[in-house]
């Protein structure tokens, strides 16, 4: 097939609006391909992975967009150019009139001098610099870039510890400041609850779920996903307990994290008996007997943190709806399936909503496999290739590298999951969608069709195909968690109702007497 490439000389585009819109350009008429980037470096050696390394490619500089298109015919490909072009002018149409744009930042600094913050999203070669200068300027900074140096993520959160700031990320996917979220976000209700996680999807997670539970929140401050490990010693995660114990209208605070190292989880604990406040710590895979021995309130899940949460800033737990597991369904459904139908497959956007099924599918079997387990004895192999139960995260760089976020652009999860039902050993598939300012605007709409025929391919063959799906958001989201919810429910998904009751029916749905 043809390949055509345009080249937009000292072109930046920041890396959201770039997922965004190559998710788009992968939804023009004709196109089999097509790739939306900056000339980096590591963003040709994505396309030259993926047979796209033309030479226009490689003459192209790290300042330059370029747009590469592989499509049936040459008229297609230049078709299909001036069609992706046409975006830019709607994405361009679309902000204007919404503020003015400053080319650096300092011009912003010095026109906005009451801004108290800076997002950061550029290539991550040049993330680093540009974090210093906000910082350096006064600024609080969320940095939204990965692919930053662990060094300089140290060096950028030594430096704003010292400055009183935060220093959210890198890699740092969403935030709730003032009321505003940032980057991927939920709509949920103000309250007394502040948040502090090292993983996006479960601190959104856990405010969706004290959404749900009639709770609200102060503030989500985001740390970035190593900032637990040994060698940054969970800087931003004691900083913002600490800006979370002063802060006057935050009651409760909770803590959320994948598995943090231990020395680092000592420290973090450690902050908890001087803050003044409630602390609910989800660790998943932590030490209740640490967590309490600090003075903290252990949770094993994010739906457990979130009750606890709201319990503790004053919610009457006799008028909450705790979401009960449906104990019938999963005898209802283990009898639909046949013996051999005995493996999970979970199929996720959300990195922590996967490493939370994932560990609760390892307290009844043996045989978990995933591209994100921290032992050796359950990492998979082949990231391509499932293993007995198997949890993917989409979001992860094994399939991020050049493409969007799968919670942008789902397609690559939804040509796996084609794949997994058609394995008759499967006994249900798990699927999350994620709701909310950043997402895509209907994740569960553009997965219908796959689900729909994955279900007809299985009733062909008279087996039982059991799809069970979470949505993660709220009735303030658009679209609304009651309206994806629905389309799930009408094409015959099964519904659960958090993330945490989604691992525990997918367990239960393949245990074998």
């Amino acid at each position: 097939m043809p390949v055509k490439v345009l080249i937009r000389k000292n072109t930046y585009v920041d890396s959201v609006s770039l997922m965004a819109l190559s998710t788009q350009a992968n939804q023009v008429e004709g196109v089999e391909q097509a790739v939306v980037a900056m000339g980096t470096e590591m963003n040709k050696g994505v396309l030259r992975n993926v047979g796209l390394l033309v030479p226009e490619v490689e003459a192209a500089g790290v300042g330059d967009l370029m747009i590469v298109v592989k499509a049936a015919t040459e008229a297609r490909c230049e078709q299909a150019l001036a069609d992706i072009q046409s975006l830019f002018g709607k994405r361009n149409s679309a902000k204007s009139g919404t503020g003015v744009t400053y080319a650096t930042l300092d011009s912003a600094v010095q026109n906005v001098p009451e801004a108290n913050l800076a997002i950061v999203s550029v290539p991550g070669e040049h993330a680093a610099r540009e974090a210093r200068k906000a910082l350096e300027h006064g600024l609080n900074v969320m940095m939204f870039s990965d692919n930053v140096s662990i060094e300089d993520e140290v060096a950028l959160k030594n430096l704003a510890h010292d400055k009183g700031l935060l220093m959210m990320g890198p890699d740092c996917g969403t935030a709730i400041l003032g009321g505003v979220g940032l980057c991927f976000a939920n709509n949920v209700r103000r309250g007394n609850i502040g948040i502090v996680g090292a993983s996006g999807t479960g601190s959104q997670e856990v405010s969706v779920r004290i959404h749900d539970f009639g709770g609200g929140i102060t503030q989500m401050i985001g740390t970035g996903g190593r900032d637990l490990s040994e060698k940054v010693g969970g800087i931003m995660m004691i900083d913002g307990l600490r800006a979370l114990a002063r802060d006057e209208e935050t009651r409760v605070i909770v803590l959320v994290s994948k598995p943090p190292a231990k020395s680092v989880e000592k420290k973090v604990l450690a902050e908890i008996a001087g803050c003044g406040k409630p602390v609910v710590v989800c660790f998943l895979g932590g030490s209740e007997g640490a967590v309490l021995e600090a003075g903290g309130h252990f949770a094993k899940t994010t739906k457990e943190a979130a009750l606890k949460a709201v319990i503790l800033a004053g919610r009457n737990e006799s008028e909450i709806n705790k979401r009960a597991l449906n104990l019938p369904l999963i005898a209802e459904t283990r009898a639909k399936l046949a013996p051999q139908q005995r493996y999970i497959r979970a199929l996720m956007c959300g990195g922590t909503l996967c490493d939370e099924m994932m560990h609760l599918a390892l307290e009844k079997y043996p045989n978990v496999y995933s591209n994100i387990a921290k032992k050796a004895e359950h990492k998979l192999a082949d990231v391509e290739k499932s293993v007995d139960h198997t949890f993917i995260d989409f979001g992860d760089d094994d399939f991020t590298r050049g493409r969007p976020h799968p919670m942008i652009d789902p397609s690559l999860r939804i040509e796996r999951f084609l794949r997994e039902a058609a394995d008759p050993s499967v006994g249900v598939i798990v699927l999350d969608f994620i709701l909310g300012f950043g997402s895509h605007p209907d994740p569960v709409g553009v997965t219908l069709p796959a689900i729909r025929q994955a279900k007809e391919a299985a009733a062909r063959e008279g087996r039982h195909l059991e799809i069970l799906g979470y949505v993660l958001g709220t009735d303030s989201d658009t679209p609304s968690l009651a309206e994806q919810t629905q389309k799930l429910a009408d094409a015959g998904v099964t519904i659960a109702s958090s993330c945490t009751n989604s691992g525990l029916l997918a367990r239960g749905f393949v245990e074998k007497e």
